[in-house]
């Protein structure tokens, strides 16, 4: 759960429009693990929606966790 957690704060790094992110995260994680960890990292203020369809990292609140090796390869796919 971490793991999908961590990903996904990476590629909202990448991609901050909502609908781009789920669509290329959508070849790695089902739509509902998207979804649900958005609401997640929203609810604990590590991510942030900025307008409609904009999303962050609230660095300013959290750090960004450190990326394990095994995620880097992932990330690098979408």
């Amino acid at each position: 759960m971490n793991d999908k957690m961590t990903l996904i704060q990476y590629a909202i790094q990448k991609y901050e429009k909502e609908e781009e992110l789920v669509e290329k995260l959508k070849n790695i994680l089902p739509e509902k693990d998207i979804l649900r960890n958005l609401d997640t990292l929203i609810g604990t203020q590590r991510v942030r929606r900025i307008g409609p369809e904009i999303l962050q990292n609230n660095q300013s609140h959290t750090e960004l966790p450190d990326l394990p090796e095994h995620l880097k390869s992932l990330l690098e796919k979408i």
